[in-house]
């Protein structure tokens, strides 16, 4: 059996994935959506700007002939060329498993090995900002391939990451003992003849190509980590106490969970409190909770704000609001785009000015996005305390003041989730923020206005889903 380093970065980030990977039915997989070609595309981008001032060589040999490759890779260690792009490594781990790193670059550096007084270093480009585990340890999975195949094995390997301290050395001493644990453990678990547990992690499932067989099998299994609040860690403390289902979750006692690992008193009761209001699928209210300040219905004007941002730009491009006249019974909605990321000094004043016009009206918002950007932009542009304070002093922040109000029967506190248990919805059915990001790009790239329209339609739709949700709570406070 062929293990690669993919294979074992992603048994890191999720058991199962591989394993369905290797045994699984391809037919059943997800199509890649776009927010996963755009990850492919800046990874290769980052990888080619890392490597662009490199002279480097690259293995000849046919697709997949991996000994073939290992020879060209040889080859090259042995010329002592300074850069090897993609060298094939193989090696064999207890006779019945072969593996294969391809590390993005070797890098020759002084020292001895069977080609002569050199040595070549691992070093990996990824795309994240941190050293994260799964990259150290692969990083060490190349360094073991590679003290095989040079008969000596490096001190060091190195990241290529992407942040302003890009270059990261990995403590190979500290490192090769985990991987070859979690190695040992990634043989046990495929060839079991049974795949792991499901369980689903929205931060970590939404790009996997499994997502939507796996998330089935949850759903039939009504599986405890679609209930909020349950992470990995809860999970496992639950399990060890023989609860493994909703019902025995909601029948459960505070004072039983309260003090496992990941829970204390609070958490233990919402989590107990979320089981029953999805089993009965019903909201029901928080212990001690007040109803939610600042959601009157006596406010004449009401502003709902949502933005639209690309991270990798550092960029704010697109500030919707929508404005409520309640006496009049009028509503529009404003939509303050950067065409270009030059225009957005120009979007934040047009926002600014727009506020003002209603300066006694509150800003409804979902999460603390919005208020820290608003925050940031005022600093950045050195706008008036006066000018952003009192603005900052209008925000009310839906998310908050529903999540320490009440539960919902719902698998996810976004707004999202929230909306459409509220039946809400979004006019693009297939869009997120995520996907918002994508077509911005591409409108940089292409100038394609149908990409813009469609990001602004959805603004205006995550506007009008936080006033769904706002008019919801105060209702359901109103009429207790």
């Amino acid at each position: 059996m062929l293990i690669n380093a993919e294979l074992l970065l992603q048994y890191q980030r999720c058991k199962r994935r591989p394993y369905l990977d290797t045994h699984g039915d391809y037919h059943q997989r997800d199509i890649p959506n776009e927010l996963l070609l755009q990850l492919q595309q800046e990874k290769t981008a980052h990888r080619q700007n890392v490597m662009q001032d490199l002279v480097y060589h690259q293995p000849d040999y046919p697709p997949k002939n991996w000994h073939a490759g290992v020879e060209a890779t040889i080859k090259l260690m042995e010329e002592g060329v300074e850069y090897i792009h993609r060298g094939v490594l193989l090696g064999t781990y207890n006779e019945r498993y072969t593996l294969l790193s391809r590390p993005d670059l070797l890098v020759k550096h002084p020292g001895k090995s069977r080609f002569g007084n050199w040595v070549y270093i691992p070093l990996d480009i990824q795309l994240g900002k941190r050293p994260k585990q799964e990259y150290q340890v692969v990083a060490a999975f190349h360094a073991q391939l590679l003290g095989m195949v040079q008969e000596v094995t490096p001190d060091e390997a190195w990241l290529i990451l992407r942040n302003k301290d890009a270059s990261y050395v990995v403590d190979l001493e500290k490192w090769t003992p985990q991987m070859l644990d979690i190695l040992a453990e990634f043989m046990q678990t495929v060839e079991s003849p049974e795949p792991p547990e499901v369980f689903i992690s929205r931060q970590k499932c939404n790009l996997c190509h499994w997502y939507s067989h796996c998330y089935a099998i949850a759903q039939s299994q009504k599986h405890l980590s679609l209930l909020p609040g349950v992470s990995p860690i809860r999970y496992d403390q639950l399990q060890n106490i023989s609860i493994t289902t909703l019902e025995a979750l909601a029948d459960s006692n505070s004072s039983t969970l309260e003090n496992l690992v990941g829970f204390d008193r609070s958490v233990a009761s919402k989590l107990i409190l979320q089981a029953k209001s999805v089993l009965n699928k019903q909201p029901l209210i928080l212990p001690q909770s007040q109803p939610p300040k600042n959601l009157s219905f006596t406010a004449p004007i009401e502003l709902y704000f949502d933005i639209e941002a690309q991270p990798d730009l550092n960029l704010n491009y697109l500030l919707g609001v929508l404005v409520v006249d309640r006496l009049a019974n009028t509503e529009k909605f404003y939509s303050f785009l950067a065409e270009t990321p030059a225009d957005e000094g120009l979007i934040w004043q047009q926002f600014l000015d727009l506020v003002w016009e209603y300066p006694q009206a509150p800003i409804y918002h979902f999460c603390v996005y919005e208020f820290d950007t608003v925050k940031r932009l005022g600093k950045f542009y050195r706008t008036p305390y006066s000018s952003v304070q009192p603005v900052l002093n209008r925000f009310v922040d839906i998310y908050e003041q529903l999540t320490q109000s009440v539960v919902l029967p719902i698998e996810s506190y976004a707004l999202k989730a929230i909306a459409r248990w509220l039946q809400f919805e979004w006019r693009e059915k297939e869009v997120s923020g995520a996907k918002c990001i994508y077509w911005y790009n591409e409108w940089l790239a292409t100038g394609d206005r149908t990409l813009i329209e469609a990001i602004q339609s959805y603004n205006e739709d995550d506007c009008r889903a936080t006033r769904k949700v706002k008019d919801w709570l105060s209702n359901f406070f109103q009429n207790l």
